[in-house]
């Protein structure tokens, strides 16, 4: 049935279950995996436990009594993150999927609507992978965010076997990620994007205590693929013991490998180490079998992308990460 024939009804997501959500989250895992050769079920069976729970903020669209759609957001302090919107397409519907973008822009008009009118918020962020550039761009313009394009950029690790150069100064030392090496990394990170245009669309970078909870989202959770310790490597000052430079990665699906986060300690930079643990992941994941490689990365950031591309990394996939800060409107 189309959309012009029966107005969704938007309710409350934690009047639902997983069970009731299960035929749009198949719908949905089945679209991340066909467009972003990403298997996103590990993901839904995370928020499958919230949805049981009953605790997670958001609204589902129902039609006849079916859910069709759904969105979540999360509150942490002053600050809201938008975790998804994702409306399945109706058998019979429009072929560019304009009923589907309906729906959506239903969702985000609630949620919008929710968090404006929260009490003491300060700040909202949303990074949705799973929907492509202009698919709402306007809307969340409209509604006074910011837009930041981003990148999904793959290589393929098919063809010879790549084998890492390692070629690092006396002073430096490359090793396998430890689990102590949490809490350092999480200054290594505060440190490199420092002023850098990521903190500006992730606060969480800005202050130790923040990246660490980005750490740990990657590291103790399946946020971005399941974390692959054996793969992701540190590089470390052998007086110091400092943590230079990281390279964290993660499995998104059993063909795919992808890097979740690098980064180097501006001290360091212009020595040729980010390419060395770009060359590490890839050699890392063939030896596991994966086929491609893929990360994430600002438009913007034209001096990361130029690496990647010279790393044989090209662009899957374009979305956007849309900021909105109270200040601005003071």
């Amino acid at each position: 049935m189309s959309i012009s024939q029966s107005t969704p009804e938007i309710l409350d997501l934690r009047h639902f279950s997983s069970r009731e959500l299960a035929a749009v989250l198949d719908v949905e895992s089945t679209y991340w995996l066909k467009h972003l050769h990403w298997d996103y079920r590990t993901s839904a069976r995370l928020l499958n436990q919230y949805l049981d729970s009953h605790s997670l903020p958001g609204y589902v669209a129902t039609q006849e009594g079916k859910p069709v759609g759904y969105s979540y957001f999360v509150y942490e302090e002053s600050k809201a993150v938008l975790g998804n919107v994702f409306a399945k397409m109706e058998e019979g519907g429009d072929g560019d999927g304009r009923e589907k973008r309906q729906i959506e822009s239903r969702l985000l008009k609630h949620v919008f609507e929710t968090l404006f009118s929260s009490p003491g918020m300060e700040r909202i962020e949303a990074q949705m992978l799973v929907q492509a550039t202009g698919a709402h761009t306007r809307q969340f313009e409209e509604a006074g965010f910011k837009i930041h394009p981003r990148l999904l950029m793959v290589r393929s690790l098919r063809g010879p076997r790549v084998v890492p150069v390692v070629k690092l100064p006396a002073d430096l030392e490359l090793r396998g990620w430890r689990d102590e090496d949490l809490h350092p990394a999480g200054r290594l990170i505060a440190e490199a994007y420092n002023g850098h245009l990521d903190s500006v669309i992730n606060n969480q970078y800005r202050t130790i205590h923040g990246a660490l909870r980005f750490l740990h989202n990657i590291v103790r959770y399946p946020g971005c693929g399941v974390f692959t310790p054996n793969v992701s490597q540190v590089i470390v000052e052998r007086t110091s013991r400092e943590l230079v430079a990281m390279l964290l990665c993660s499995r998104i699906s059993s063909e795919s490998g992808h890097i979740t986060q690098i980064c180097v300690h501006p001290d360091y930079r212009r020595r040729g180490l980010a390419h060395l643990l770009l060359t590490s992941a890839a050699s890392g994941f063939v030896l596991q079998g994966a086929t491609e490689l893929s990360l994430t990365v600002t438009a913007g950031n034209e001096d990361a992308v130029r690496l990647y591309q010279g790393n044989g990394y090209e662009v899957m996939h374009r979305f956007d990460a849309a900021v909105w800060e109270k200040a601005h409107y003071a």
